[in-house]
């Protein structure tokens, strides 16, 4: 029974950590979404909201001024490593 033990808490300890390297993963993402956009010449000035939710899900929130800058928002975000998937949110608002 001694034998069990121990490996039960290896699995248990198995277990919590690809749950947090999912956290993880997620924030890399994140991190590495934001670098991209603020990076970019026509996106970069915009404010944009990214999250990141269920292992690479991305949305984006906010607003742009031209339809131009959501499609190259979307087009930078995908390019990322990780990235199962985009939901654009973002609105064109002109002025």
């Amino acid at each position: 029974m001694r034998i069990r033990t121990p490996l039960a808490g290896l699995v248990l300890s198995a277990g919590l950590l690809l749950g947090q390297a999912k956290g993880t993963d997620d924030d890399r993402i994140y991190d590495q979404v934001r670098l991209k956009l603020a990076g970019d010449r026509d996106v970069g000035g915009n404010a944009i909201e990214v999250v990141v939710q269920n292992g690479g899900v991305v949305v984006l929130k906010g607003k742009v001024g031209k339809s131009s800058q959501k499609a190259r928002a979307e087009k930078l975000t995908k390019k990322v490593k990780g990235v199962k998937s985009v939901e654009n949110q973002l609105v064109v608002e002109t002025r």
